[in-house]
């Protein structure tokens, strides 16, 4: 028998396809079952909502007999599944809320068992909170933190296996969660109509009050790329910054998903308003310098974001350590080559963040 797929179907899988599911962390079986259960008709939020389910019964029966080792990564395989179950919804309706509630829920039980140590951060700013999770190695000295953070749909806990990446090679994470993404909107009620740099240079006030967290770096995933870029150029705190497949000059793209989302970032559907809002936003070199080591990353296939959309960035960076790493065939923040691209980014930022004083290293273009 023969299924056919609503456009709205389609368009999640075109959205997080398996190169997307397992670059956040969900395990290649839930990824198998998630597109095949949808493609036979059943809905993307309830599939995902059971795969997590069962993860968190695995991670519960494990946690009973003592192999914590094992809890953890069944906690952070289910939590995948919920971060994409929320995803079925654009606007902040009640089923995505109680979806992302579920999700912080589920994030402090895995502190209690994860081998780092994570701690939740909310930090006052406009009335509210900006959430966040600090995520440290343990049993060793932190030798810098990296802030890591998305775009419009991923956020938060989406970017655990580049915090675990980044704890194996000593580095603290912070996850954070800033203006228009996860719990800072969903419950805090902070948009992109703020000052966003301003946002997260509270991300940045939090790391350099505590000086075993060492120097700062800043990485932003999709639009997020552009708010790393202005928070570096804005804080001369931050010591590198990555930008991963962002648009210097955001602007609606002629998506459904892309515009419903920015709506929901902004909290205002009017695409006046977001266009206004976008152009405020706007990132430009002969304004924005970014005087740290910068690093940004295109892929070839990206269908959201061209190499000229980045280039402003890389034509605000200072003279000298200023890199461009292309991936011919790299889709949307280079989802297909993750674990490449996530150990070249955090092996850059060790270099950075832990050499003080040293030699910067020379600009270069890697094909």
């Amino acid at each position: 028998m023969t299924t056919t797929l609503f456009p709205s179907m389609l368009a999640l899988q075109r959205a997080m396809p398996f190169t997307r599911l397992l670059d956040c962390g969900m395990d290649y079986a839930d990824a198998s079952a998630l597109h095949a259960r949808t493609s036979m008709g059943a809905p993307w939020d309830v599939t995902a909502e059971a795969l997590a389910d069962a993860q968190f019964e695995r991670a519960a029966r494990a946690a009973d007999a003592g192999h914590l080792i094992t809890a953890a990564d069944a906690q952070a395989m289910g939590m995948a599944d919920l971060l994409f179950a929320q995803m079925a919804f654009n606007a902040d309706l009640p089923r995505k809320r109680s979806l992302y509630a579920r999700l912080h829920e589920a994030a402090c039980r895995f502190s209690d068992w994860s081998d780092k140590g994570i701690e939740r951060v909310e930090l006052p700013f406009a009335g509210a909170h900006l959430i966040g999770w600090l995520v440290r190695p343990t049993g060793r000295a932190v030798r810098g933190t990296v802030i890591v953070f998305g775009g419009q749909s991923g956020w938060g806990f989406a970017y655990w296996p580049i915090a675990r990446a980044l704890a194996a090679r000593g580095l603290a994470t912070l996850l954070a969660e800033g203006p228009g993404q996860g719990e800072t909107r969903l419950e805090q009620r902070i948009f992109v109509d703020v000052d966003v740099a301003a946002a997260y240079r509270r991300f940045v006030d939090h790391v350099a009050a505590d000086a075993s967290l060492g120097r700062v770096g800043i990485w932003g995933n999709s639009v997020g790329g552009l708010w790393a870029a202005s928070t570096a150029a804005s804080d001369p705190r931050i010591a590198a910054c990555c930008v991963n497949g962002a648009l210097a000059a955001p602007t609606l793209l002629p998506f459904r998903t892309f515009v419903e989302q920015a709506a929901a970032m902004l909290g205002n559907d009017d695409s006046d308003a977001i266009a206004a809002n976008f152009a405020r936003m706007r990132f430009v070199p002969e304004r924005d310098r970014i005087a740290c080591p910068l690093l940004v990353l295109h892929g070839g296939e990206d269908p959201l974001i061209r190499l000229e959309d980045q280039q402003p960035f890389l034509d605000a960076a200072a003279p000298g350590d200023v890199t461009l790493k292309i991936w011919p065939d790299g889709e949307h923040t280079i989802y297909n080559h993750a674990a490449e691209r996530t150990a070249l980014v955090c092996d850059w930022f060790v270099e950075r963040l832990t050499s003080v004083g040293a030699e910067p290293v020379r600009g270069s273009a890697i094909g």
